[in-house]
């Protein structure tokens, strides 16, 4: 399972390379990640469909996560990427817009990665 991981924290990258690092070796999953929005739109137009499962940051500075949804969801219908949101603040606006958007889930910082790990059935 190839990974998209969109946020503008650099420490996100080790963070999941070491909370996925079983996962990584016995090659369960593996991971790219983008700094913004708009380095997520490159790399999902060099690699059309390698990510299934894209998890983004809503606060970025330049394209927000939620634009970058919008921009997903139009242009990669099939088959759909699955796109979960990630945020520092769990507010309900953030949440219903995203929803709207066609998020296919909603995470908060600081991530469980117990509970992600869950969401896309990987053992622990």
């Amino acid at each position: 399972m190839k990974i998209l991981v969109v946020d503008d924290e650099k420490d996100m990258q080790a963070l999941f390379e070491q909370r996925f690092r079983k996962e990584i070796r016995d090659q369960k999953v593996s991971f790219a990640f983008a700094n913004s929005g708009e380095e997520a739109l490159s790399y999902l137009y060099g690699h059309n469909h390698e990510a299934v499962l894209i998890l983004s940051d809503i606060n970025m500075p330049g394209m927000s996560g939620l634009e970058l949804l919008k921009h997903i969801k139009q242009k990669y219908s099939t088959p759909p990427p699955i796109v979960m949101m990630i945020t520092a603040y769990g507010d309900s606006d953030n949440y219903h817009q995203a929803m709207q958007l066609g998020a296919d889930d909603f995470l908060t910082k600081p991530l469980d990665f117990t509970l992600l790990k869950g969401k896309l059935k990987i053992a622990n």
